[in-house]
């Protein structure tokens, strides 16, 4: 066995000892959610009547007030507050809160109807629409969804074999540019080929996932943010980071996604392939921790511990590893559910927005690099914190 391999184990063991496995966690994720309707609560009666074509994107350290920004094409957040409306009324079935879920999901529409900007079609289409049309199956959400997923689509080179990310960015990168985020919108490409799109969806969904596991990705299970290729040979110029803090370091949330990326690819597709390596990165970043389970903006920044943590990588990663122990078996999948146990004890012992401001989580960081978002409380930190929490709560049923 590898010192990585003995690592991961250790984290696995520890999890497994720390985190209580006696007691139902329906009972621990109730607790979590009934904190979370609360801060929904407060969050719409605070930006309610700022309308519903503003969204809620992100509080400064020691404010108690949602910054909000119009609904545009540019900004990619807009997704997550409808979709933790979604989760919410699916655990409270308030009906209030159904009708502002219904609100702000439509104030996103017209993004099915203009060209692609980028790849974020997925954050901001499916988890709202998405999670609209799962739990009402209403007809117009799914050709909302099915009509963003042909604007998706027309961001695919196959020369390349992936998704262009950044239009916008083609030149400062010098060529097609793919980042690590960009596997959380396969998503709505699978869905869309299962659920009356082009079937081909799949496949190039597929292709993005493999190219990104060849170029996004070094031999020992760390990943780069971006890789850039030549548009027209589709041959791999670099590999480097955007967000990150070196070409060489592992961003933590670049890791998160694409733990949570190819344990969904698992999901949609069954290859093995893919459960292989979301367990092998999933190590990787396991492996990396501290104590608290959650990480450093960046395992690799020289100032650690002096720099800002991200909850909303801790929070990505705990969704995704719930769904991953229920795809292995024995010591490991407990393992896997264990440490997501414990990341989320974590969050709400240590990371809660609480009484300070109505965010969920605080403390995560958006663009360390850029100087901006740094310890921030941030919209997606909250979104997967409350999907973590559901399906915590359906292993627990």
């Amino acid at each position: 066995m590898t010192r990585e391999v003995f690592a991961a184990a250790a984290i696995f063991i520890a999890a497994l000892s720390c985190t209580p496995d006696q007691g139902n966690p329906a009972a621990e994720a109730e607790q979590g959610l009934d904190y979370c309707a609360r801060q929904t609560a407060r969050t719409l009666s605070q930006i309610r009547p700022a309308g519903y074509m503003l969204s809620p994107k992100n509080i400064a350290p020691g404010d108690s007030t949602w910054n909000l920004y119009p609904v545009s094409k540019e900004l990619w957040t807009e997704g997550f507050w409808p979709g933790i409306l979604w989760y919410d009324y699916e655990y409270t079935s308030d009906k209030d809160i159904l009708a502002a879920a219904e609100e702000y999901t439509g104030a996103l529409e017209f993004i099915s109807t203009i060209p692609a900007y980028d790849h974020d079609l997925g954050f901001v289409i499916f988890c709202s629409y998405g999670n609209g049309y799962r739990l009402t199956g209403k007809e117009e959400y799914k050709k909302v969804i099915l009509e963003t997923a042909d604007r998706l689509a027309s961001l695919y080179n196959p020369a390349v074999g992936t998704i262009l990310s950044w239009p916008r960015e083609v030149e400062n990168f010098g060529g097609h540019n793919t980042i690590m985020d960009n596997m959380i919108n396969l998503e709505m490409l699978f869905w869309a080929a299962e659920n009356g799109g082009r079937p081909e969806y799949a496949d190039i969904a597929r292709s993005h996932a493999d190219t990104t596991m060849k170029y996004n990705f070094r031999p020992d299970g760390t990943s780069y943010h971006v890789a850039v290729y030549d548009p027209a040979s589709g041959k791999h110029i670099r590999s480097c980071t955007h967000q990150g803090y070196s070409d060489d370091s592992m961003w933590a949330r670049g890791q998160a996604w694409g733990i949570y990326g190819y344990t969904m690819c698992y999901r949609y597709t069954h290859d093995s392939k893919y459960l292989d390596f979301a367990c092998r990165i999933t190590d990787t970043y396991l492996s990396r921790l501290p104590e608290d389970m959650v990480p450093y903006w960046d395992f690799d920044d020289p100032g650690i511990p002096d720099v800002s943590r991200d909850a909303s990588a801790a929070a990505v990663v705990a969704s995704a590893l719930i769904e991953l122990s229920g795809y292995v078996p024995g010591d490991k999948g407990a393992g896997y559910l264990a440490a997501a146990r414990k990341m989320l004890d974590s969050l709400y012992d240590n990371y809660r927005g609480g009484e300070a401001c109505p965010a969920f989580l605080m403390h995560s960081t958006g663009h360390r690099p850029a100087g901006t978002e740094i310890d921030y409380a941030i919209i997606y930190a909250d979104y997967y914190y409350i999907e973590a929490l559901l399906r915590l709560k359906d292993k627990g049923m």
